[in-house]
């Protein structure tokens, strides 16, 4: 029996490349329907996380038309993040398997055809990676590849150069249900899932069309997110980093000592100032990230919901259809 396979797409104001790409994973998804690797019963899930533009109503006009294009849209703006979980938790009890991309059509789509292929030799998740980053600038480049050493030097389990462009099998989505996390970084928390994975190696493009909306700052915030949600190392350099300081200070008070003892002792404004700044700052950096850190527990403890689903376009087909009775 053929998988049936949901492509999961995240859409933040994307009137602009909605109308290039969305074409495209539709047609992807036929060929792989056509070369028998998935059923019929596939579909391609637009996530619209709380757009301000047209970006619903082009779902929506998309979905009537196609029978295997469907959407939901969240109450409100959530996040990359929270967009993808929302389409996975959607899908993992419609579907065997589901593929996570992103809407500018930067992610070589033929690159599914290996990730479900992977799949039907017996692996759980697949890991969409990119094989080169010539098309992005320098600046984007060296700061990317430093976010990904960044975080495993921290302790988060990454794997390097991956993204969301991924596979994953509704027997791991049913697993992953149970992480509750409120701070999401979604590609530290699959791979802690566990199960056979692998990886596929593909070249990414320049967006279709439209602006990129993951500029440095959040993916500034992003990589915060994944060190303070996966890894306590920091807190542990923070008390390996104050026993030195310790130590030093410690040496420091027995060499004044000696030198107040024989009488070498001279007014230092300079250097007690150098100092008193030096142990400032690192408190203050210190409480800085403790802080990110209880930052994250009490949101934790609020248990929100990491999403809300406002509409779904079947449902709204189903309306249309009750509509004719009652009348």
């Amino acid at each position: 029996m053929l998988p049936s396979l949901y492509i999961i797409i995240p859409c933040y104001n994307e009137q602009e490349v909605l109308p290039v790409t969305a074409p495209m994973f539709r047609q992807k998804l036929l060929d792989l329907i056509a070369a028998g690797k998935i059923s019929d019963e596939s579909r391609i899930l637009f996530v619209n996380d709380g757009s301000k533009d047209r970006t619903w109503e082009l779902i929506t006009q998309m979905a009537r038309a196609e029978e295997h294009i469907i959407g939901i849209s969240q109450s409100r703006n959530r996040g990359h993040q929270n967009a993808v979980l929302a389409g996975l938790m959607e899908a993992k009890d419609r579907c065997d398997i589901t593929i996570s991309i992103d809407c500018d059509g930067q992610d070589d789509i033929d690159a599914m055809d290996k990730m479900v292929d992977a799949y039907l030799q017996g692996n759980e998740v697949v890991y969409g990676v990119r094989s080169s980053r010539e098309t992005d600038t320098f600046f984007k480049r060296t700061t990317a590849q430093g976010f990904y050493k960044f975080l495993s030097a921290m302790g988060a389990e990454v794997v390097y150069n991956h993204a969301d462009y991924r596979l994953i099998s509704s027997r791991v989505l049913q697993e992953f249900a149970d992480f509750h996390e409120v701070n999401l970084f979604l590609r530290g928390m699959i791979p802690l899932v566990g199960f056979q994975s692998t990886t596929v190696e593909y070249a990414r493009h320049e967006r279709l069309a439209g602006e990129s909306h993951y500029p440095l700052k959040k993916m500034i915030a992003l990589a915060m997110d994944g060190i303070t949600s996966l890894s306590v190392k920091p807190l542990r350099l923070i008390t390996s980093f104050g026993v030195l300081v310790a130590l030093i200070s410690f040496i420091g008070c027995v060499w004044a000592l000696i030198d107040a003892l024989v009488g070498r002792t001279v007014a230092g404004w300079a250097s007690m100032t150098c100092i008193i700044c030096f142990v400032s700052g690192v408190q203050l950096i210190s409480l800085g990230i403790i802080g990110e850190y209880i930052g994250k527990i009490y949101m934790e403890t609020k248990r929100r919901p990491r999403y809300i689903i406002s509409e779904r376009t079947w449902e709204e087909q189903e309306t249309d259809r009750r509509m004719p009775d009652q009348i």
